[in-house]
Order: structure tokens, then sequence, then C-alpha cells
């Protein structure tokens, strides 16, 4: 027993050391980054913008004047005889590979017979030349109408990335244009890797959902704002109030409150989890000639699936997304260095990500700060655990198991007698006991 207690004040406390060892390692690997202090919102903008575009539909009307008059010739030549007709709008990317969705009236030029397109374009035209002239608008048709006629309409369809990429967009599948069908298109770009946003289901929209309306309304455009903030998406906040209602001809749209004007149209509409729940489609009436805000409406997420799928799309998200995503969740949780790999990981996919600079920027000089993100020891913690739990394996056998060696107790009696009989051992006994052996060593040598 006074063995045992030896060896256990060793080895207990050599147990709980490494016990202790064990314990700090799974409470570290268990430390994760931490964004709360940052809003859903903030974390939905962030999430969503890279994959919302603007898209501008147009086309050049050449013109042939056939008159003499001096005056309009020249306003002709100042036009290079040509007329720009057009809009623009907003999408947003589903697929890495670049296939887009928007409203079908954003692109609404792109399927217009090239007559129409240039019966437009002269109507554009009249209208400068009767203001130009200061003349009535019948006046000066009569006159453009005699003397002028198209040679050429060239069309172009351009999808702008947040990054600032231009690229050619291909009408893949196409409904209708407001109050005469379903007001949806898909876009193909030529990419890879591009970000991406998910398409929801219409049967999780209730009404008072909180959303987000994105894209690229005219009303936060201004002269005042430099070149490069046309590549800024905007992003508002709303409500959805209305599930059930529909167009003249049938088709369901959503109402919602959130802010948007044109240019918002093909913005989509996401919900909390930052997935597409509609497309934003057409304003309420304007009361008194005003715009009013606040009665919105979008085309639900259910109707654009159908045109996803006639033009063979899939809706996948792309590996920008997820390392972009655990790049930021690194960086708001304070693990620069690891959110810094997550990010050029990022900018080699996809060089002209819209954000990707900035926050590569912003952690490099953060870097010095950074906290120790446990979980990429996790291999050595691994090892050094189950180190630890074999030596304790090994303390505790030899504790407990093992047993210590006792000496063999002697069989000899090394007591003396009482021999005198006077109910004491002392001398007496002990010299009678000599006695008798010296007599029994003399019988043994006769």
């Amino acid at each position: 027993m006074k063995a045992l207690k030896k060896r256990a004040l060793f080895t207990v406390p050599i147990s709980i050391l490494l016990i202790a060892v064990i314990v700090t390692s799974f409470f570290l690997l268990s430390l994760k980054p931490n964004a709360t202090g940052i809003s859903q919102a903030q974390k939905l903008s962030e999430y969503s913008k890279p994959a919302v575009v603007r898209i501008i539909d147009y086309a050049v009307v050449e013109w042939q004047f056939n008159d003499y008059y001096p005056e309009v010739e020249a306003l002709l030549q100042e036009l290079d005889y040509q007329t720009v007709i057009g809009g623009s709008g907003s999408g947003a990317i589903i697929s890495p590979d670049g296939y887009i969705v928007t409203n079908a009236h954003v692109v609404e030029g792109a399927k217009m017979q090239e007559a129409d397109l240039a019966n437009a374009a002269f109507e554009q035209l009249v209208a400068l030349v009767a203001e130009h002239f200061q003349v009535d608008y019948n006046e000066a048709y009569e006159y453009m109408v005699t003397y002028t006629q198209y040679t050429k309409v060239t069309r172009a369809l351009k999808v702008i990335l947040p990054g600032g990429d231009v690229l050619d967009g291909e009408v893949k599948s196409y409904g209708a244009p407001i109050n005469e069908g379903k007001d949806v298109a898909v876009l193909k770009v030529e990419g890879k890797n591009l970000p991406t946003l998910p398409l929801g289901k219409s049967e999780t929209i209730e009404d008072q959902d909180n959303i987000w309306v994105l894209g690229y309304p005219a009303a936060a455009e201004s002269d005042l704002l430099s070149p490069d903030s046309s590549l800024v998406s905007s992003m508002n906040a709303g409500q959805i109030s209305a599930t059930s209602k529909k167009t003249e001809q049938g088709s369901p749209v959503i109402q919602l409150n959130a802010a948007a004007t044109h240019g918002n149209s093909g913005g989509p509409v996401i919900n909390e989890k930052g997935e597409i729940v509609g497309l934003l489609t057409f304003r309420g009436d304007t009361v008194n000639g005003q715009e009013v805000q606040g009665f919105n409406f979008a085309v639900p997420v259910d109707t654009v699936k159908e045109f996803v799928n006639q033009a063979g799309a899939k809706n996948t998200s792309s590996p920008t997304d997820q390392l972009f995503k655990e790049g930021l969740t690194l960086y708001w949780g304070g693990y620069y260095k690891n959110a810094l790999e997550k990010f050029e990981a990022v900018q080699r996919l996809f060089p002209n990500h819209p954000e990707i600079k900035q926050y590569i920027t912003n952690t490099q000089k953060k870097a010095d700060d950074s906290k120790i993100l446990w979980s990429d020891y996790r291999t050595i913690f691994y090892i050094v655990d189950g180190v630890a739990a074999l030596l304790i394996i090994l303390l505790m056998v030899f504790t407990f198991a093992m047993k210590p060696k006792t000496a063999v107790a002697s069989t000899q009696k090394n007591t003396i007698p009482d021999l005198n009989g006077d109910g004491k051992m002392d001398i007496e006994d002990i010299i009678i006991a000599l006695q008798k052996q010296q007599k029994e060593d003399k019988k043994k040598d006769e």
C-alpha cells in the first residue's frame, strides 16, 4: 500500500497535467472566427453585390439626309448621322460560367425587329430636331420623314460586371415585356469562376418578410459622383407587402416597399439567406404626376426558374463565392493572415473581383494584429493529444495494475520462549536457551 501511494504521488500529478494539455488543445481547436459584430444586412451586402451586374441594351441607327437644309445638315453632322436608342437595367449572375437573370423589358431591343428599332430611333431624332429648332413636333416629323431614312441598325447587348469588365451578352431565353407576359430573360456571357447568387423558392415568401433590392437605380446616379461609382450597386431594404397579386395577363407578382426606380429593373430581390426571391419588374403608378416610393413589384423566383430551365442554365455556386465568404468571416473575426490567404486565392480564380483588391490591402495592413487560428495546427494537436493519452494510460497501468515486489516473510521464529516460567521473557530465558543449544551441539559431536 505504501508503494502504491508513493507511485500515485508521482504519476497522478503528471496525468492531470497531460489531461490539461488535451483539454486545452480541444478548447483551442473549438475556437472559430466570430463575426457576431457584423450585421446580417452588411454580410448580405458583401456577399451579394459582386454578382449584381449592369445591363445595357442599345442600337445605333445610321441616317441618310436627302435635303440641303444647312441647319439640319449641321445638326446631323454633329450627331455623326447616328442615333443611339436603348436603355439600361440590372441583373444577377446565377452560375459561375456566366448565366444572368434579368427582365425581358431590359433586353427588349435585342428581340425587336430592325424596322421597329429604326422607328423608335426616328421618333427620338424628330424630338431632338423639334427641340433644337423650337418647332412643333408634328411639323418636324413631317419634314424629317420626307427627307430622312435609316441605312443601318447595329445592335449591342453589354453586361458590365462590378469589377469593370464589359462583356457581350446573348439572350438565351426570353419571356415578354411588362403587360405582355412574364417579364423575365436569361442572358449568357463568357466567363468562369464568376460570383453568383442562389435562387430561392416562391413558396417560402411570406408577407412582411425582410427583403433587399439590389441594382443600379438611375436615381442614385449624379454628375457629382466619380465615373467608377457607376460600377457600385445599391442595396435598399424593405419588406414584402403582398404575395398574391397578378398582372393583367395573369402573371404572378409580389409587391414590396423597398425603394427602387428605373435602372433597378431586373435587379435581384434577396431574402435574409441571400437567396433571390424575385426580380424587380415595375413600379406603382404615379400620383399627381409624381413617382411614389414604397410600391414596387417583382417577378417571383419560381417564374424566373422557368426561364432558367429553358436556357439550360444551372444555378450553382462558384469556388470564388466560398473562398470570399470564408475570407470575410476570418477578416471580421480578426484572423487577418488567414483571411489574406483566402482573398489571394479569390484573386487567382477571378482577378477582377470588385472587392478583392481593397480587402487584400486592408488585411496586409492589419496582418501584425492577426489572431492565431489554432485549427491550422490541428494535425500537431492530434499528435500531441495521442502521445499524452498514451502516457496517461501507461502511468495508470504502472500505478494501479503492476503490484510492487514484497519481501518473503521468514518462517523461522526469532522469539525466545519463557523458559524459566516466570511469565516474562528476560535475560535468564536467553541464558537457558543458549545452554540448551550448547548441549545439543555436544550430542551431535559425540
